[in-house]
């Protein structure tokens, strides 16, 4: 089995942007997980995607996480959105 290679970008938002900015990175693609993270770097949610997973699959699939993520959205003024893609 061959490991794939992939990266981590890191984006800094306000809790208001934040629905908005994963359903913007979800239609890009290539997504292994995504996180959300205070600023100091502990980790509220975790959203692990299958591999492959992109535009609306990827959408309907997450649907029922929204609502923890606007949760958390709504709670913390600014968070750091943790994205791991395939290269």
């Amino acid at each position: 089995m061959t490991e794939e290679k992939g990266r981590v970008e890191e984006l800094q938002i306000s809790g208001d942007q934040v629905v908005a900015r994963i359903r913007e990175l979800l239609q890009e693609g290539n997504i292994r997980r995504i996180s959300l993270q205070t600023e100091e770097g502990k980790t509220l949610i975790e959203v692990p995607l299958t591999i492959g997973m992109a535009g609306a699959a990827a959408v309907a699939i997450v649907a029922p996480v929204w609502a923890a993520i606007g949760a958390i959205a709504a709670l913390v003024a600014k968070l750091r959105i943790v994205v791991e893609r395939l290269e």
